[in-house]
């Protein structure tokens, strides 16, 4: 099972760029887009809507802004939108799948870099999503959450680490969030799990020459059920061609 996830930073512009021909090529089973900035309404399906794939929006109330949608070549028996808080799903940042077998949800976490208040928000999504994860652990079904998490891990996950503790997606809270989920709640970071190596990224700011230097941060996750661990067989950070500031994540999983 091939599962892409990607932040497009707007889903129109990243058509523009080739998204949805170079989409067409890979024979995924599920891609998950984040911050799709339009609502449904406002994508013509000739050429937004594949053939073969569902298709599953969960839009911001506010125009132009986050979204989460997941596109899939397997009809699911039940479809999920937000997670019955609305401060969090009126700006649209998630949707799930059950696919019966499987559950797969697109996540788009919330950046604190723009102001406080969001910052604090972003503290505040952190505690509302664990109950959320916990009952997805304690359901009967594996799980895939493909997202952009806006948290870089450890450092090995961010080229610049040291200039950046102070920074919204490297905070110390932040961090050890994201270690909770990993070693408290027995979360698995799937990319870790077959890709272990350094210098590797799914963002890149816009500034300076960050793209050309590979001065990047790795914000894009697969957070999978352990159950899942041993399935994991393939990973790819696809960067031959820029459909947004984010690059597609790519796992294939024994399933």
């Amino acid at each position: 099972m091939k599962i892409i996830s990607l932040n497009a930073n707007g889903i129109r512009a990243a058509e523009r760029k080739g998204l949805f021909d170079w989409f067409a090529q890979q024979n995924a089973d599920i891609m998950c887009i984040q911050e799709t900035k339009a609502q449904l309404h406002q994508l013509p399906p000739e050429k937004f809507m594949p053939d073969g794939y569902h298709h599953f929006q969960s839009d911001a109330c506010k125009k132009g802004y986050s979204g989460v949608s997941i596109y899939s070549k397997h009809q699911p028996v039940d479809v999920a939108y937000g997670i019955d808080w609305p401060a969090f799903d009126d700006e649209g940042r998630w949707v799930q799948i059950d696919l019966g077998h499987l559950i797969v949800a697109s996540l788009y976490m919330p950046s604190g870099s723009s102001k406080e208040e969001r910052q604090d928000f972003k503290y505040v999504c952190m505690e509302r999503m664990e109950p959320v994860l916990q009952s997805l652990i304690d359901g009967d079904k594996p799980f895939i959450i493909c997202g952009d998490w806006n948290i870089a891990h450890k450092k090995i996950d961010i080229k610049n680490w040291r200039g950046n503790q102070k920074n919204s997606g490297f905070l110390p809270e932040e961090r050890q969030w994201m270690t909770k989920l990993f070693d408290e709640m027995g979360l698995v970071d799937a990319f870790r799990v077959v890709e272990p190596g350094e210098h590797q990224y799914t963002w890149w700011s816009n500034r300076g020459q960050a793209w050309a230097n590979n001065t990047g941060w790795r914000i894009d996750y697969h957070i999978t059920s352990k159950c899942l661990q041993e399935k994991i067989k393939r990973a790819e950070i696809y960067k031959d061609e820029r459909f947004s500031d984010h690059a597609p994540l790519i796992l294939e999983y024994d399933l």
